[in-house]
């Protein structure tokens, strides 16, 4: 188009906003969302839309924002939102964490949020879990506790299995379990504890 299109087509009623779409959201109710946006809907298509996004970001619950128009006379909406990796424990139940250690606005007995247990705020276990969940997924599905032992360890609960690893272990080291667990299961055997502090190896203690 033109770039003079825009600036012909913008005072024609048949161009002025009349329905928002939000995609992207999951824990956020779009609701909110469309409210935060403040449209005007007496406004055109053709009109700046980085205002709307910039009201959208502003949402402790919004990673991103992006506005796009859609002929004759829809916003479409995307949102990327901060994801919850962890629920911690507190004096009026339980609270959603994200991976930089950030309380989230989210009532998990209203939103369900299918996330580990951190008995209290701790953003080293925050972040791993944050980035467990980025790169090896399978293994972040599987956990549901993560605490210390000491200031230097980390007891990883998968299911029932404890797995013990130091406190820098990385998200790939945390997924060398999976062929181990899966080679117990096949033998007939079950560990009490699976042990990753020990350099290269997997250690499968017995009953």
């Amino acid at each position: 188009m033109p770039w003079w299109g825009p600036m012909t087509l913008r005072p024609l009623a048949f161009f002025h906003i009349r329905r928002v779409e939000v995609h992207g959201v999951r824990w956020i109710d779009p609701q909110v969302l469309v409210d935060r946006m403040r449209v005007d809907t007496t406004r055109s298509v053709w009109d700046d839309l980085s205002v709307y996004a910039e009201r959208v970001r502003g949402h402790p619950q919004v990673a991103n924002a992006v506005v796009d128009r859609r002929l004759p006379g829809t916003l479409v909406l995307s949102v990327e939102e901060v994801v919850p990796v962890a629920l911690v424990p507190g004096r009026d139940g339980f609270r959603a964490f994200d991976a930089a250690g950030r309380a989230l606005p989210l009532e998990p007995a209203v939103m369900p949020v299918d996330a580990p247990i951190v008995p209290q705020r701790d953003t080293a276990v925050l972040a791993l879990l944050g980035r467990v969940r980025s790169d090896v997924p399978d293994v972040y599905a599987r956990i549901s506790e993560v605490r210390r032992a000491g200031t230097a360890e980390f007891v990883v609960t998968m299911g029932d299995l404890p797995v013990r690893a130091a406190s820098d272990v990385t998200p790939a080291r945390l997924a060398e379990i999976l062929p181990v667990a899966r080679d117990l299961d096949r033998r007939g055997l079950r560990a009490k504890e699976l042990d990753l502090r020990y350099r290269d190896q997997v250690v499968a203690r017995l009953p």
